[in-house]
Parts: structure tokens; sequence; C-alpha cells
């Protein structure tokens, strides 16, 4: 099926775990992708997925955090692929400390990265589908902790509530311009960042082997598994697509169950 043949589309964080599963499923379904990351892996990352799909991905170094760092990944991407349809701001950070030894750097580093990361290629986004008029999609990863915030990670947790506060307001703003702005909540993913967490969280809540404190969580699932990237990917190209072009400002769980609101 290919329902984004002709479409531009770029995903932040799209080198691995979540963003690549994104950036494949819409590669595979036709699209032309701009793969960003602050990664220098993100070439290579570019590079096995256009050999994979036969699509034209293009990879761009970018800290999201950075205003000048998020213009270009923009500018080149219209300028290589042309007008962007679909940005899905993907980038993400997570850090676990006890309040007391939270560090202001860590508070700042994921606020820029998991909030103003997201608002600022949003707003450059939304300059791009403004000055096409064709509209768009634009489609921001939260979280579970955007639901429910969890032991230990309250800048985690409050940079994801930004996230789903920042997609409410600016899909107010943009929906008379054909711009749907959306946000899913991913929950036990099987990833790099979930590997992290089984393992520090497990330090710092029992004695628990790797894997175990994972195992644990995954039995709290209704559907007893952890997710994996092509599940959220799903959700996030029935968002891009036609079939979504009536749904905005709202903020979908895709969790196995384990979240129900």
């Amino acid at each position: 099926m290919k329902r984004f043949e002709g479409k531009v589309v770029v995903v932040t964080g799209g080198n691995k775990g979540i963003g690549y599963a994104i950036a494949e499923r819409f590669a595979r379904e036709g699209a032309s992708v701009a793969i960003a990351s602050i990664e220098k892996q993100v070439h290579e990352a570019a590079s096995t997925l256009q050999n994979a799909t036969g699509a034209i991905v293009l990879p761009i170094v970018c800290d999201v955090s950075s205003v000048v760092d998020v213009q270009e990944l923009y500018s080149v991407a219209d300028k290589e692929l042309g007008s962007i349809d679909i940005s899905v701001q993907n980038a993400g950070i997570i850090t676990i400390a006890k309040v007391e030894d939270l560090t202001e750097q860590e508070w700042d580093a994921t606020m820029d990265v998991n909030t103003k990361g997201v608002f600022l290629c949003c707003q450059e986004a939304i300059r791009y589908m403004r000055k096409s008029g064709k509209g768009g999609r634009l489609i921001n990863t939260a979280s579970g902790q955007a639901r429910d915030g969890f032991i230990y990670t309250p800048h985690y947790a409050a940079s994801k509530f930004g996230v789903m506060g920042l997609s409410q307001s600016l899909a107010k703003e943009v929906a008379a311009d054909n711009i749907t702005v959306n946000a899913i909540c991913p929950g036990i993913i099987s990833t790099d960042m979930w590997d992290y967490n089984d393992r520090v969280w497990g330090e710092m809540l029992g004695d628990y082997a790797p894997g175990e404190l994972m195992a644990e969580w995954v039995q709290n699932i209704p559907m007893k598994r952890a997710g994996e990237g092509k599940d959220v990917a799903g959700l996030v190209s029935f968002l891009a697509s036609e079939d979504a072009a009536y749904i905005t400002g709202q903020t979908i769980n895709v969790c196995g169950g384990l979240i129900m609101s």
C-alpha cells in the first residue's frame, strides 16, 4: 500500500527505536523521508533504510533544541525533497534520579529536547506548510508519562505533559490552514531507552537483574507484551493519512491497554 506516494515526511529522532520504525513505515508506503538526529549514526540509518525500501531517505544531523539547527533541517528537507507534508516530532531523552539528586542541567536538557524541541520543529514545519498552502500533519511524541507521571522522573513527565498542551494549543491555531496536530503516548516499547529504564529503575527500585523489572511491568499490561516500534508506527501513519483528516488536538495512547484514559 502506497498511501504516502509523493509525500515528504520529516522524522526527528529517526535513526533508531520508535523513530526509525516510523520512518520505515512511511518509506515503505511511498514517502520521501528526512530523518534527523543529533547522532552522526543518522547517516548509516538513512543508508540502511534507503537500501531496504528503495525510498529516498535524507539524513540530517540536527539538535532539535537549537533554533538554527531546526531551521536548517526544514530548509534542507524542503530544498532536497520538496514541500513538507508530514512532520513527526519524535526526538526525546530521559534521565532517572531521586528528586534531591536531580540537577538543574538534567531538568533543562530534558525540557529543551522533549518540549522546546517539539515546539521549534512544529513552528518551522507550520511555516513551510502554510507557505505551500497544502495543509499538513504534525504528530508529536509524548509518553505514557504524559498520562501518569512515575517516580524519579518528574522532569520527563513534565516535559511530556507539555507536549500534550502544546499539541492542543497548536491544533486550534492551525486548524483553518488544514493542518492537524496530534500527540501520541507510547507505553512500554522495546527500545534502547526502555533498556535504560529497566536497568536504572531496576537498580533504584530494588535488587532487579537486567530484564526482571521489565518483565514485571509487562505483566501489568493487559496484552501481556511490550510494544514494538511498528505498533507506534501504525498509529502515526494513520494520523498522517487522509483517514484522519478530521482528527486534531487529540492525544492517543499506544500501550497495549496499560493506560486507559
